[in-house]
């Protein structure tokens, strides 16, 4: 069974005190027990005396000077047995207090080397101790405190270290944080160029493509239109597909587009119309399916043209040479659905497409390149919550839109 001490609030020196107390009772109730013995011999010792010598004048003086001999030896053996008494207990105590002030001595000598050794580094020296069980615990004690002030010593060391590497990295991180301010403001400052850039670009080409588009349109109603002419037509008309949305990219965040009523019929039909000399120069062909005649949609027309523009430069883009793109116009519940289909490379993940410069096949860098035109178109859709479809198989890929009817 395991035993455990409990620990009284007493000190040393109080202990002392009561030991000596109780010693000195322990003395007291010696003498005392000694001194009744003696006295019960006493006792015995008169009525001895007195059955001795019959009763007479005479022997009466007798018995009075024996009765006074025996109280003279008992008061002097009791004298004696207590100052013997006192002498020991004084010896006793000289011996237990030296001891106890070795004790005493070795103790403190310990407690002020612990309370010392949180401060300075140094030893206990044996030789300073009396006592041997004290004199084996020394160099224990000097080990633990060896052991712990290595240990100090190395969290001292780790610490400095630790410091030395952490100003380093803050001095590190403030460099780097330095530098990723002004590569910052150089990429602000190279962003806002980029824009002005194309923003100065777009205006300034929308002039020299109108001026060329209309040349073309006065040339042709004087002049016979020849091959070389419709291409210079349709690649000016592709252009400005794209300069219309470099204009949309550039303005979309600065300017208001209001919506308005579109009859999303007629307005299918401009645009193909449109790209008709596109389509004929790339060996295709539109049929146009409008099913929906009175539809009419809530819509701002920069967004719409957009969203038709790039579905159908799209479809001539990546139809087979020599078919058809069949376009239609559905009234599907309360959504009129435009749709644009053809027989082209089948697309494999058609959630992918709208995804900028998204491309398949890397090695075929112009057909499976669908640059920023059908992220604008998704960009848009998100916006103003029309649903595309996209469906791609061996014989058709087809791109639908379903837009909110008015009314409905």
């Amino acid at each position: 069974m395991k035993m455990t001490l409990i620990g009284i609030n007493i000190t040393i020196k109080q202990a002392n005190v009561i030991t000596v107390v109780v010693v000195f009772l322990f003395s007291m109730v010696f003498v005392s027990l000694l001194v009744e013995e003696m006295y019960k011999d006493y006792k015995v010792a008169l009525e001895q005396n007195v059955k001795n010598y019959p009763s007479s004048e005479s022997n009466s003086v007798l018995v009075a000077q024996n009765n006074e001999k025996l109280k003279s030896i008992l008061i002097k053996t009791t004298l004696a047995i207590v100052t013997l008494s006192f002498i020991l207990f004084a010896i006793a105590l000289g011996f237990y207090k030296i001891l106890s002030a070795l004790l005493q001595r070795d103790t403190q000598t310990f407690l002020e080397y612990f309370e010392s050794a949180a401060h300075k580094e140094h030893v206990l020296i044996p030789e300073s101790i009396f006592f041997k069980d004290f004199r084996v615990m020394v160099s224990y004690v000097n080990n633990m405190l060896e052991t712990i002030n290595e240990q100090k010593k190395s969290l001292r060391d780790l610490n400095v270290g630790l410091e030395d590497r952490v100003k380093k990295k803050t001095s590190d991180l403030l460099v780097i944080n330095e530098n990723l301010k002004k590569e910052k403001t150089f990429s602000q400052e190279l962003l806002k160029s980029q824009k002005e850039f194309l923003r100065y670009a777009v205006h300034e080409t929308n002039t020299p493509l109108s001026v060329i588009l209309t040349s073309i349109e006065l040339y042709t109603m004087k002049n016979q239109k020849d091959r070389q002419l419709s291409k210079i037509e349709a690649a000016v008309k592709n252009i400005f597909s794209i300069y219309d949305d470099l204009s949309y990219l550039v303005k979309k965040d600065q300017v208001e587009y209001p919506k308005s009523v579109v009859n999303l019929e007629k307005y299918v039909a401009s645009r193909i119309d449109f790209f008709a000399e596109v389509a004929e120069h790339s060996l295709i062909s539109f049929a146009y399916l409008p099913n929906a005649i009175d539809a009419h949609i809530h819509f701002n027309e920069t967004k719409l043209q957009r969203v038709v523009d790039n579905t159908i430069t799209n479809a001539i883009k990546y139809t087979l040479p020599k078919n058809e793109v069949l376009v239609k116009l559905e009234k599907i519940g309360t959504f009129v659905e435009f749709s644009m289909g053809s027989k082209s490379k089948i697309i494999k993940d058609t959630s992918k497409v709208f995804d900028a410069y998204y491309r398949e096949d890397a090695s075929d860098k112009d057909r499976n390149s669908f640059g920023l035109g059908l992220k604008l178109v998704r960009t848009i859709c998100e916006e103003e919550g029309v649903e595309i479809l996209v469906d791609s198989n061996e014989e058709r890929t087809a791109f639908a839109y379903r837009f909110k009817i008015m009314g409905d």
